[in-house]
């Protein structure tokens, strides 16, 4: 959430995100569900719409959601 107009800063944070959610073990979706209580969903929009021309933030973006979100039960759907 620092620095929201540095592109670089927010392709870090959403390269770290989608490596912090990954797992599909009882660790990784738990840190999943960490993530999207902390708020992690919104940062991740919130970088995507800042830098809606920036390739990198929209791939690693796309991708740090597809982690957070992922998840085939009740929690998983709801994130």
């Amino acid at each position: 959430q620092a620095h929201p107009q540095v592109a670089v800063v927010q392709l870090g944070g959403c390269m770290a995100m989608g490596s912090v959610c990954s797992g599909t073990d009882a660790a990784g979706l738990a840190r999943r569900q960490r993530a999207a209580d902390a708020g992690a969903i919104e940062a991740v929009v919130a970088a995507l719409q800042a830098h809606s021309q920036v390739a990198g933030v929209q791939e690693q973006g796309c991708g740090a959601l597809v982690n957070v979100c992922f998840g085939n039960d009740a929690a998983g759907r709801a994130r």
